[in-house]
């Protein structure tokens, strides 16, 4: 059978590509089964019981915070703009209340700033007669092309209902009235579709409820930082803030889900900033009560209506899940979290480790999906290797932590042994870089994780990412998610200008294009860059982009909250 990568089981196809491979009875057990409420399914065994409680019991308060609009706002189409669009300012909020609008006009809003949450306003009719609905459509923008391009025709894998856009028919007018799905958006523009021409449409009072389990107010950056570095600090934090609801999601505009990966960025940053420990270990024991039966922990899990797990699993990960709880209890000093979660964090390498032939060598399975990055032409083979040396060393420390002590050895032996087996397959010593795969590619994820890994000296795989990063036929990354390590195994080099130059060039682009919050996805080439195929369809305050926060204020600005 086969597994559904993380882009599937997003489109939500998950129906098509498994039961197409199933026989009569086995189709008709597993309808069966689809069709079963969710009160109805087997209940979970005691130990994840346990796990779910503890996660259920940590649900935060959000904090809410009521936003005004701070302008009216007209989108200008500007081909020299990378967004392709301008933003000016075309009149007061006082302006876009005076307005009496009928079918066809619209008003755009500027809040300022990115916010999650929910937005109102008051309606009323001006009018002989109020003898219709007015019929509204309200479009939520986080970056300009949100609000100015068509949606339709829609050319994107993932389902077209997570487009930022509502319809609402408002009746008995008037009235204040709430949108009630949840936006994240920065502009709201409210068109009017259709009403009678008896009466016109005055709106007024446009109010948000921006809402976060931040808290803690950070530090400011350091005044004598260079200003763009305080600047990508300042839109890292805004992404965090934005991502941080009941649990930590990816993204609050798409797909509003708890992803293992995005969570280990996520939590490093908070532990330099926000400092909420809480949802961090709200996070962890979500992710350990819903693993596959084998016990691999599921790449994402479902919060709502109420937690389940996802039919997705990434190899990457899992593996990632032990620097996560040894991280966590460093920074919050919760060690019993970590004993509680040990067994989790073991397993996960036991399972993975059955990939691994005698030499020492990762075999790829090919029935679970390996992430590392969004790029389709990139071989993953050295990267997974190093991801998984790396996960050894951490969970040396995480038994040292724990009082593990008897596992120790035997994972010093397997760290051995795969070492010994990446310099053998992926080090070539004359050009002293990593390549992978059987065309010999020398990518900058293969560096940046057999660098992290420790595999050769920490010269040489300086050496080496340095010198794949400054190829132009070297494999760059596609996504924030690979720049983020790639951009720390350059520090942990010894390489710190060049990682400077890496986020003041790359994460310091997308503030320079017009980003307050960090995008999904960033190609300086190509604004219309998607994995979906659409780049309406993206995310454009992702949580796996928020990472040079933590970069810069634990490597140099000595601003680290904890030990991490």
């Amino acid at each position: 059978m086969k597994r559904l990568n993380r882009r599937e089981a997003l489109q939500g196809v998950a129906g098509s590509l498994v039961l197409g491979s199933l026989t009569p009875n086995a189709l008709a057990a597993a309808l069966q089964t689809a069709a079963t409420p969710a009160a109805a399914k087997p209940p979970m065994d005691a130990r994840h019981a346990a796990f779910l409680a503890k996660a259920q019991a940590l649900i935060p308060q959000l904090n809410e915070a009521i936003l005004k609009p701070v302008a009216m706002v007209e989108p200008v189409a500007d081909e020299k703009e990378y967004q392709r669009w301008r933003m000016p300012v075309s009149g007061t909020v006082a302006d876009a209340e005076a307005r009496l609008m009928q079918h066809g006009d619209a008003v755009t809003l500027d809040f300022g700033r990115h916010m999650t949450g929910y937005f109102s306003f008051d309606i009323e009719g001006v009018g002989l007669n109020i003898d219709s609905p007015a019929r509204l459509e309200l479009r939520f923008g986080e970056v300009p092309g949100d609000i100015a391009e068509p949606f339709y025709p829609y050319h994107g894998s993932l389902s077209e209902s997570w487009l930022p856009i509502d319809s609402v028919d408002i009746e008995n007018l008037p009235q204040t009235h709430k949108i009630e799905r949840r936006h994240a958006f920065r502009w709201v523009q409210i068109k009017v579709v259709s009403n009678s021409n008896a009466y016109k449409v005055r709106l007024k009072n446009f109010r948000a409820k921006a809402i976060t389990a931040a808290k803690k107010t950070p530090p400011p950056a350091p005044a004598s930082a260079p200003e763009m570095l305080r600047r990508i600090d300042e839109v890292s934090l805004a992404t965090l803030r934005d991502c941080m609801l009941t649990v930590f999601e990816d993204g609050p505009r798409r797909d509003q889900r708890l992803w293992l990966g995005d969570l280990r960025v996520q939590a490093l940053v908070n532990y330099v900033s926000f400092q909420n420990y809480e949802l961090v270990k709200r996070s962890i024991y979500l992710l350990a009560a819903f693993p596959e039966d084998s016990g691999l922990l599921r790449a994402c899990v479902f919060e709502k209506p109420e937690p389940h797990r996802s039919n997705n699993t990434i190899l990457d990960y899992a593996a990632l899940f032990v620097p996560t709880l040894l991280e966590y209890a460093h920074a919050s000093g919760d060690v019993a979290t970590a004993k509680d979660l040990y067994p989790v964090a073991k397993l996960q390498l036991e399972l993975l480790s059955k990939n691994v032939n005698a030499e020492g060598l990762f075999v790829d399975p090919k029935n679970i999906w390996i992430f590392i990055d969004w790029r389709k032409d990139l071989d993953k083979t050295g990267c997974v290797q190093g991801v998984m040396i790396y996960s050894y060393r951490k969970a040396i420390e995480l038994a040292k932590l724990t009082g593990h002590h008897e596992d120790i050895a035997g994972y010093e032996e397997r760290i051995r042994l795969m070492t010994d087996a990446a310099v053998k397959n992926f080090w070539d010593k004359e050009q002293r870089v990593f390549v992978s795969g059987p065309k010999r590619q020398v990518s900058w994820a293969t560096q940046a994780w057999l660098g992290l890994a420790e595999v050769v000296s920490k010269e040489d795989g300086a050496h080496a990412l340095l010198t794949a990063t400054q190829s132009p036929d070297a494999i760059p990354p596609a996504a924030p998610y690979l720049y983020h390590y790639v951009t720390e195994a350059m520090i942990l080099g010894g390489e710190k200008d060049a990682a400077l130059k890496m986020m003041d060039s790359y994460w310091g682009g997308m503030v320079r294009v017009g980003a307050d919050t960090f995008w999904e996805v960033y190609d300086p080439k190509n604004s219309k860059a998607s994995p979906y195929g659409d780049v309406h369809i993206n995310s454009f305050c992702h949580a796996w982009s928020c990472g040079p926060a933590y970069l810069l204020r634990k490597y140099y600005w000595n601003m680290s909250g904890g030990k991490v």
